[in-house]
């Protein structure tokens, strides 16, 4: 279960928010949750690409701070973004935790305003949290108020994991009959672009040369993924079988579109593009690191131990890599 947090105050220090679903993302470490949280003011120059990062979230925590008036300028931001580049098939079956806390009065109407806003979405919203909490150590020391957050971070699991059924809701019967919003094939960076110089012919024209030579170079950076990639013959050429061995790796290359999977079965070695969900283990990697290895000036043990390979698998499955794959600094 993976679970995303995006909170959309300033960050700043004594914020009673941050105290909530610090709390709350403690709690869904303990029931070996996947927390990733997203500091909205942190990331403000990139919020139109965030509804990208709920393709892989079970639930999100929607938390913010009302400090004058509304749920502040980066969340509507976010839930724009939302509406306007979001995939709403995905979106509908993700359940939504609204956390609202006030400094002044409105947190009830910011809490609603999540809650409406998720369900026009065509998402699930659970029930949320919210309050009037003038000073945060008012907050820390209470243990009653401490038990009622954990007690809602709690709640949000069972709602996941048992993907409780809540009746429809008119906004989203509403939505249907009245919404003008097309669905677009742009980037959010690409619209903005074509707002701002749809008009101008010389720069539509230098726009699409621009496509066609960044086209033309992805794919000689891509490679022919169908069999003749250089780290599918890289692979082939320093294979050294181990009788007895089985075993079938994942590895997340940053610049390819597919994965790359490894499936070795004592001395039969497949290396193709295509998803796998069994593997024994999954690696996380750029092409760069890739390359290091291939050319013999890195192994997979030592890329993963400096933190440059994320895996998640058997170590002693990872460790064979070094193994049965022995790169002698040349590649074809």
């Amino acid at each position: 279960m993976k679970i995303n947090i995006y909170y959309g105050g300033r960050g700043l220090l004594g914020d009673p928010t941050l105290y909530v679903i610090n709390k709350m993302q403690e709690v869904l470490d303990e029931l070996h949750v996947t927390v990733e949280r997203f500091n909205l003011y942190e990331l403000k120059n990139n919020i139109t690409t965030l509804p990208q990062t709920l393709k892989t979230a079970d639930g999100v925590i929607l938390a913010t701070t009302v400090e004058w008036y509304g749920i502040g300028g980066y969340m509507q931001q976010f839930l724009d973004s939302c509406w306007l580049y979001g995939d709403k098939e995905k979106i509908e079956k993700i359940y939504m935790c609204p956390v609202v806390m006030a400094t002044t009065y409105g947190e009830r109407e910011g809490k609603l305003n999540l809650a409406t806003a998720w369900e026009i979405l065509g998402g699930r919203p659970c029930s949320g949290i919210c309050g009037y909490i003038a000073d945060t150590v008012e907050l820390e020391m209470n243990s009653e108020y401490t038990a009622l957050i954990e007690k809602k971070a709690e709640n949000l699991y069972r709602t996941i994991h048992q993907k409780i059924v809540s009746l429809p809701a008119s906004n989203q019967a509403v939505k249907k009959m009245v919404s003008n919003t097309k669905n677009i094939d742009l980037t959010p960076q690409e619209s903005e672009q074509l707002s701002q110089y749809v008009s101008d012919d010389v720069y539509v024209q230098q726009q699409k040369e621009d496509i066609q030579e960044l086209t033309s170079l992805f794919k000689n950076m891509m490679g022919d993924e169908s069999g003749s990639d250089e780290y599918i013959s890289g692979l082939k050429q320093a294979f050294q079988p181990k009788t007895g061995f089985r075993a079938v790796y994942k590895c997340n290359i940053e610049e390819k579109k597919k994965p790359l999977i490894i499936s070795v079965d004592g001395t039969d070695l497949q290396c193709r593009y295509d998803e796998e969900e069994d593997a024994d283990v999954e690696m996380h990697l750029s092409s760069s690191i890739l390359t290091d290895i291939m050319d013999g000036r890195m192994s997979f043990q030592r890329a993963f131990m400096g933190g440059d390979m994320k895996m998640k698998g058997d170590f002693k499955v990872l460790r064979a890599l070094d193994q049965i794959f022995v790169f002698d600094g040349g590649r074809p």
